[in-house]
């Protein structure tokens, strides 16, 4: 089948006008490009679910594209079930397409006689994660494409646990998608007040009572007893604001100041070039407006709100931005004075910091190193050794007490009451976040990491330097010899295969290469231990840094350009 039959195909089952006007438009020009970048592949459902950019066909996300993953997703769940009533928790975010989406899944869902239930509003996903485990439904979906442009949109799987999907959930849902037919012919469920007849499945809109129960949930984090902290906050254009003033409120704190022109959701992001709190710039108006109001403390959600950014303002102006690794690092002692007992674990990923696990020995905790991704972390807790807190350099952090982690996936607003809590203790006593970093340097060492990543138009590059990488693998780099490289894909340490290179470098500096797992990125995860010296952490610091950007400058090399 050429490349235009299967567009007329497609054609024939979309619902949207919307992509039947784009593709209309393709069809009638004759763009084969513009066909062959829309038909000459597919968006893969993996571990992430799928996350693309928005428009007509199936290596775009759309409602054609929607429906199949719920029609998947509804038929995976009917082929493992023992009884009847399964039901399946829907959330979504404030980007285009989003709510569309989600009542797509639900409609889907229900013609396949699965109850579906759908939060109130868009809110947070860390709120839809917590929802599945909350009403006890057998699985979760989340639309939000969380920061990537504002052209994406995404379709995140949960799973009865509350956790994101893993293999071989991910692999038995795909295969479900490609033997879904046409959309047009799935029996689709209506919703409530709908006009069928009353023996017709439905789903239920939950109400408020979910937030809250959410924000109860979160009761189980320990925060301590200090709440004179002045936060300035963003949510970058998402939809974490409503729930984070709410959270702030109810703990205790006085409201956060917003940034005005980011509070309200809005799919276009139009005062950042990236709604990422990690890139360049997007911090910049929480700064300044916190450089205004005097605040202690700078704040960013992303704009689903599952992951944190953390800055200290300076006197002079601008801010000190926590790298993730800090402020895991911050968290978890936090997390570990405050709990208790034998079986407390911590966890984080094979591309965060080592520092965990030396704050882990110092508190008799348990430490565990996962797989990339929350899907992992979420899942090294046992029977025997209870998750207290967990992190991911990519500014997501989950944390718990002595009933463990009340939500099971990165928490942006959880993560936020916390560092509050953490910088009004240090307030009183003379202090900020800053000095509690110097102090963990004194003990542990400058802990410095840093990313290198490339963003590339074909893939085969990726392939290529990967395949490099392990033919020739390098003796040193930046000056430091290597130690010993981990071929990744081969499962090492007891972790499941996948595809990435890690190479442990004399002084116990590291750098980890892996594919990105959203985007087309090959990244390069760096770091370098320097132990303090005469208590000069200052000096430490700058050793750190000079090692890191030699580090950067070495595998730059081992890169496609």
């Amino acid at each position: 089948m050429n490349l235009r039959e299967r567009a007329e195909l497609w054609l024939a089952q979309d619902p949207d006008p919307v992509t039947q006007a784009e593709l209309g438009l393709i069809l009638e020009s004759g763009d084969t490009a513009a066909l062959a970048d829309r038909f000459g592949s597919s968006l893969e459902f993996g571990t992430a679910g799928l996350r693309g950019e928005l428009g007509a066909g199936p290596n775009r996300m759309n409602r054609v594209t929607v429906m199949r993953a719920a029609a998947g997703l509804g038929r995976t769940l009917l082929a493992g079930r023992e009884a009847q009533g399964q039901a399946v928790m829907i959330g979504y975010d404030a980007r285009h397409g989003s709510r569309r989406f989600a009542l797509d899944t639900a409609a889907v869902l229900s013609g396949m006689g699965i109850r579906p239930w759908l939060l109130p509003a868009p809110l947070p996903t860390p709120v839809l994660a917590y929802a599945v485990r909350h009403v006890s439904a057998d699985a979760g979906v989340m639309v939000t494409a969380s920061h990537n442009p504002p052209g994406d949109n995404g379709y995140k799987v949960y799973w009865s646990d509350g956790s994101q999907i893993v293999p071989p959930v991910d692999e038995e849902i795909a295969a479900a998608i490609e033997a879904v037919g046409p959309v047009n012919e799935l029996p689709l469920g209506v919703a409530p007040g709908g006009s069928r007849g009353p023996d017709d499945q439905s789903w239920k809109v939950l109400g408020d009572e979910i937030v809250q129960a959410y924000l109860e949930a979160l009761r189980g984090i320990p925060l301590g007893d200090a709440r004179d902290v002045r936060v300035a906050y963003t949510p970058l254009h998402g939809v974490g604001a409503a729930t984070a003033l709410r959270a702030f409120m109810e703990f205790g704190f006085a409201a956060p100041l917003v940034v005005p022109e980011q509070c309200l959701p809005d799919p276009a992001f139009p005062t950042v070039a990236f709604p990422n709190p990690e890139e360049p710039g997007a911090m910049d108006l929480v700064l300044e407006l916190a450089g205004r109001v005097g605040a202690d403390l700078a704040l960013a959600n992303d704009p689903d709100a599952d992951r944190c950014a953390v800055a200290v303002p300076l006197p002079g102006g601008g801010g000190r931005m926590l790298t993730g690794d800090e402020v895991g690092g911050l968290l978890a002692e936090h997390v570990l004075r405050r709990t208790s007992g034998d079986d407390r674990l911590v966890a984080t990923t094979i591309v965060s910091s080592s520092l965990l696990g030396r704050i882990a020995r110092e508190y008799g905790a348990h430490y565990s190193e996962t797989l990339t991704g929350f899907k992992w972390i979420m899942r090294a807790g046992s029977p025997t050794h209870r998750l207290v807190f967990g992190y991911e350099e990519a500014l997501g952090y989950s944390l718990g007490g002595d009933r463990g982690v009340p939500v099971h996936d990165k928490d942006g607003i959880g993560a936020a009451l916390a560092v509050a809590a953490l910088a009004a203790e240090a307030k009183r006593d003379g202090r900020t976040l800053l000095d509690l970093l110097d102090d963990q340097a004194r003990r542990f060492g400058v802990h410095a990491t840093g990313q290198l990543s490339v963003r590339v138009a074909d893939k085969a590059l990726i392939d290529e330097a990967m395949a490099a990488l392990r033919q020739a693998p390098p003796a040193e780099l930046g000056g430091r010899a290597v130690e010993r490289m981990d071929d990744l894909a081969e499962g090492v340490d007891n972790l499941p295969p996948t595809e990435g290179l890690r190479f442990r470098l004399e002084g116990g500096a590291r750098v980890v290469v892996r594919p990105s797992g959203t985007e087309p990125k090959l990244k390069c995860y760096l770091e370098v231990v320097v132990p303090v010296e005469g208590d000069d952490v200052a000096a430490a610091r700058e050793a750190a840094a000079t090692g890191l950007e030699s580090l950067r400058t070495a595998m730059a090399a081992h890169l496609p350009a």
